[in-house]
């Protein structure tokens, strides 16, 4: 249960259907998951394809299922951006690094993309006084991370992974390129309450909006995390599975042009 609250007026409106959900709806031998596909496509906002998924509305008729809201809308995250990941395989490679930057309710966000094969890793820090970290002392870290073919277990860290999963694969499909991708937050003392996954992928796309800061070597993208972050880079690296190798591991394309 969340924050209650005495209700001091309400007023109640009809309901306004979408036509292209109710049409899903009716058809029993349409999957969750193409239901789910083919209305994104056809612009459907997530949010309303999460709602319709926690109640039943898709699915072979047998087997649909009211769900909790929070794994409806994981679910959709994780459908919507394994979709996508299988078009951005096939497009080519970004020709510099880029850091995507967000800050929202005292959370502080980087989305780093390095030019290299799709590979994803997200990781979040959270500050003594937060919500889930109570210590008055340590900051509290968690990330997971996924190859180019992908995880077959569920994020430790939760729907996080999975909602700013699915806006960098958004950004890299409307750009038509592909990129190894690595999400870092810092969530902060002043993010009192969270407010659910859905601000995190918020906060990705709001990022992912705006202009990139461009560098042509790794060593470029290290010196901007520890100028934007509070902490210090080491402890990201030591954190990551894909700082450390970006940062030793030596390519054979550095020796193409020699």
């Amino acid at each position: 249960m969340g924050p209650s609250g005495i209700i001091k007026d309400l007023r109640a409106n009809s309901a306004r259907l979408d036509s292209r959900i109710e049409k899903a709806f009716y058809d029993s031998d349409l999957k969750a998951s193409d239901a789910v596909i083919e209305l994104y496509t056809d612009g459907t906002l997530v949010s309303r394809l999460q709602k319709a998924l926690s109640v039943g509305a898709f699915g072979v008729e047998d087997r649909r299922r009211l769900v909790p809201t929070r794994w409806s809308i994981t679910a959709v995250d994780s459908i919507l951006s394994l979709e996508l990941i299988n078009k951005v395989k096939d497009f080519p490679l970004i020709n510099e690094y880029r850091i995507y930057e967000s800050n929202y309710l005292d959370n502080r966000f980087l989305i780093i993309m390095i030019p290299e094969a799709w590979k994803y890793e997200a990781i979040e820090a959270w500050y003594p006084g937060t919500i889930w970290n109570p210590d008055d002392k340590n900051i509290y870290l968690i990330g997971d991370w996924e190859s180019y073919h992908g995880r077959t277990t569920y994020a430790r860290m939760g729907g996080c992974y999975y909602a700013a999963r699915l806006a960098v694969c958004e950004k890299l499909n409307e750009i038509r390129r592909q990129a190894s991708a690595i999400v870092l937050r810092e969530a902060h003392p002043g993010y009192i309450m969270p407010v659910g996954v859905w601000q995190v992928r918020e906060n990705v796309r709001n990022a992912l909006r705006k202009e990139p800061f461009k560098f042509d070597n790794f060593g470029g993208v290290l010196k901007h995390i520890q100028r934007r972050f509070d902490i210090k880079l080491k402890t990201w690296i030591d954190n990551s599975k894909f700082l450390g190798n970006s940062l030793v591991q030596t390519k054979m394309t550095n020796f193409l042009n020699q």
